[in-house]
């Protein structure tokens, strides 16, 4: 047993743990942020994407005590308040979602994404990123709608220019 502390969606959650707890399972089982989804436990399918410590991560193969002292965003943590997040907002404008169960991954993967190019995107290097996020149902053209629509937005409100 390990005592682990994490700052979860901005709030410090300290608990008793086995050591061979994964994240995913903290998240879901400890503290009840069942958004994070458990799809395949090998990182193939991606719906467990989570933001650590600013980079989008699988939490299905991190141990929750390798992640002792970190901080970690879930799908509960990215709206502020009633206002959703702008890539929630684009899921949902662009219907981006069928059946629900990878757009938490989704989500997370492309919040990330867009961080890191500066909002910046086309279709190819959206479709080549959120590879490693499987979807059953859509097809995806939704969901890459829905990420240059966000894309778009962060360009807008950080000033970054289009290339």
């Amino acid at each position: 047993m390990s005592t682990v502390t994490l700052a979860i969606n901005n709030t410090p959650q300290t608990r008793e743990i086995e050591d061979r707890t994964l994240l995913v399972h903290f998240l879901r089982d400890h503290l009840g942020l069942t958004g994070t989804h458990v799809g395949c436990d090998t990182t193939q399918c991606g719906a467990c994407t989570v933001i650590l410590d600013g980079r989008a991560v699988k939490s299905c193969t991190i141990l929750a005590v390798a992640a002792d002292g970190s901080s970690v965003t879930t799908i509960e943590g990215l709206a502020t308040g009633d206002r959703l997040h702008d890539v929630q907002t684009a899921f949902h404008e662009c219907h981006g979602l069928q059946c629900g169960f990878c757009t938490p991954g989704m989500i997370m993967a492309s919040v990330d994404m867009i961080r890191r190019h500066d909002g910046v995107l086309d279709e190819q290097t959206i479709r080549h990123e959120l590879e490693g996020n499987l979807c059953r149902c859509t097809g995806y053209h939704n969901i890459v709608e829905a990420v240059l629509m966000a894309a778009e937005k962060y360009r807008g409100e950080h000033h970054v220019a289009a290339e």
